[in-house]
């Protein structure tokens, strides 16, 4: 048998054992709730967590949850996307915005964004704003600094080929700057969708009328701890889906470099 068979056998083998493991987690979980040893005011077992979810869906409250929730996430990540990456960029490529810009940056960046709730709060009020810009805020920081240091760490051969080359700035920035750095944008990218959803579960707390917050808050008041789970477990599906996305997203683009 050669060793190639061997690793892909391998790869399947723990393949197998990484999707098998939450399931008999899940099965575990559902025999100590029948047999009484988890108690269900308390932690509900996955069959009546999965009965809430049948009756939000059914009444239509997920769905319109999930709209409103999506659309702070994408405004929010829109806008932090844009912030982070062009402060990335242009600190990187200049010398005299990385001294006079990178260290404010820092500062805030060393700030517990989720902290500053009560700020925006006197800043922006109980709407949607205070929401969306602490989506925004999250996001910004990793773009910025994978940003920043993708384009620092760009090969200076290759700046020195292009200038042989007579190569203009933007045909530096479009044909050198943007392939190499791209990579490691991406992975910032990744981690801000991460950051986006962990920063909309709390943000959703402050005076939410609609989206998967609201829900969450609404149960707690009525004491449905089975719909609270789900709702965790809907952040933590949306949090996944948007990551294969991103990934799926990411080997199409740099699928030159495989």
């Amino acid at each position: 048998m050669s060793g190639r068979t061997k690793g892909v056998r391998g790869e399947r083998k723990w393949g197998f054992v990484r999707l098998a493991s939450p399931v008999v987690l899940l099965l575990l979980w559902q025999l100590g709730s029948a047999l009484g040893l988890i108690p269900q005011d308390v932690l509900p077992a996955p069959s009546l967590i999965a009965e809430a979810g049948v009756e939000l869906i059914g009444n239509g409250q997920l769905a319109d949850a999930l709209r409103v929730s999506g659309i702070r996430v994408v405004e929010g990540l829109l806008l932090g996307s844009v912030v982070g990456v062009a402060l990335g960029t242009a600190v990187g490529l200049s010398r005299w915005l990385e001294a006079t810009v990178d260290p404010p940056m820092q500062m805030v960046r060393a700030l517990p964004h989720l902290g500053l709730i009560p700020l925006f709060i006197v800043w922006f009020g109980i709407g949607e704003l205070p929401k969306v810009l602490l989506v925004a805020l999250g996001v910004s920081f990793p773009l910025y600094l994978n940003t920043f240091s993708a384009i620092r760490q760009v090969d200076p051969k290759l700046f020195e080929t292009a200038q042989v080359l007579g190569f203009s700035f933007w045909q530096r920035f479009r044909d050198i700057i943007v392939p190499s750095a791209a990579p490691q944008v991406l992975v910032g990218f990744r981690q801000s969708l991460a950051i986006a959803w962990l920063t909309l579960i709390v943000a959703e707390q402050i005076n939410a009328d609609k989206g998967i917050g609201f829900l969450i808050n609404n149960a707690r008041d009525f004491l449905r701890i089975d719909i609270i789970i789900f709702g965790l477990v809907v952040y933590a599906l949306l949090g996944i889906g948007t990551d294969a996305i991103v990934r799926a997203l990411e080997r199409r683009a740099l699928r030159y470099r495989t």
